[in-house]
């Protein structure tokens, strides 16, 4: 039985998703009138509640998820820490935005004990594609939430990690990549960056998130794409997370970063069902990458 979710409809499951499972990248949006977007945003989401979120979760089969903090919000991270306690810590991670020269100590504690695991530094949607400036934000933020602990999640680009492939491997943290690193899948594994990231996750130093395929290839099931994320899972299994990166901001089809953007109308049961099979349907494999990395990854 197929289920609606927020306009969306959603394939049923086919396989037998086990117990703790994790879904490593969602976000929450709104209401607006108790967390307003920064005056600075690129694009304005429509309200995404945790209420639906929980239905989603409950409709993959999923007991955990975390939180990314979306861009429109800028380093106000209340939607996000507030959404992860409506869940419960029990179920509930973060992975927050900050400030590294304003943010206090104090405050990073207090983050930690809400549930934050890991910041976001998003060069993309801050369209930061210099090197120079890439590496010094990744520098900064990562010293800040390194004695936490946490991780350092990065949203960029293939040429960007390219560049900046010696420089991830000097911070204090571990990487975690979004959405299969941008990769465009029709370029395979030999355009610039990809033998550095395949080194940088077969070292264990970073991490990748098999989230959001149709980011990177004409469409999500397509052999380009699939090579990707099989050359990805073949690096070290043990460094591979799963996201669905509900619910789909990015649809670029804004009139001015006012007027609200629709969603993606993606099905996360047939993206779920998708990452099953790229590994064959194994359930030792699928229960590596759904449910003990992410524990070890979030500190469930």
């Amino acid at each position: 039985m197929t289920r609606t979710i927020h306009e969306v409809t959603h394939s049923e499951i086919d396989f037998e998703v086990p117990k703790g499972a994790c879904d490593s990248h969602v976000h929450v949006f709104g209401p607006a009138a108790r967390y307003p977007y920064s005056p600075t945003r690129a694009y304005t989401p429509p309200d995404a509640s945790v209420e639906s979120l929980l239905k989603l979760q409950h409709a993959l089969h999923m007991d955990r998820v975390v939180i990314v903090h979306p861009s429109p919000y800028g380093a106000d991270n209340r939607a996000s820490i507030d959404g992860a306690a409506a869940l419960g810590l029990d179920r509930a991670r973060v992975v927050a935005v900050i400030d590294p020269a304003t943010i206090t100590d104090a405050e990073l504690e207090a983050m930690h004990k809400g549930g934050v695991r890991g910041v976001r530094v998003n060069l993309e949607s801050a369209g930061v594609h210099d090197p120079a400036a890439a590496a010094k934000q990744l520098q900064t933020a990562s010293a800040r939430v390194a004695p936490l602990g946490w991780h350092t999640q990065i949203y960029t680009t293939m040429e960007v990690i390219h560049a900046l492939a010696p420089v991830m491997k000097t911070l204090p943290t571990a990487i975690v990549i979004d959405h299969m690193a941008r990769a465009d899948a029709a370029k395979g594994t030999k355009q610039p960056g990809f033998a550095e990231l395949i080194d940088l996750i077969g070292s264990g130093k970073a991490w990748l998130k098999l989230s959001a395929p149709h980011r990177i290839g004409a469409t999500p099931d397509d052999a380009n794409t699939t090579a990707i994320a099989h050359a990805f899972i073949d690096a070290n299994i043990e460094r591979m997370v799963w996201g669905t990166d509900w619910p789909h901001p990015g649809g670029n089809r804004r009139e001015s970063k006012e007027a609200i953007e629709p969603y993606n109308p993606i099905d996360d049961g047939r993206a779920l069902n998708r990452f099953a099979g790229w590994l064959g349907g194994d359930a030792k494999k699928i229960k590596q990458v759904l449910v003990d990395n992410p524990a070890l990854l979030y500190d469930y």
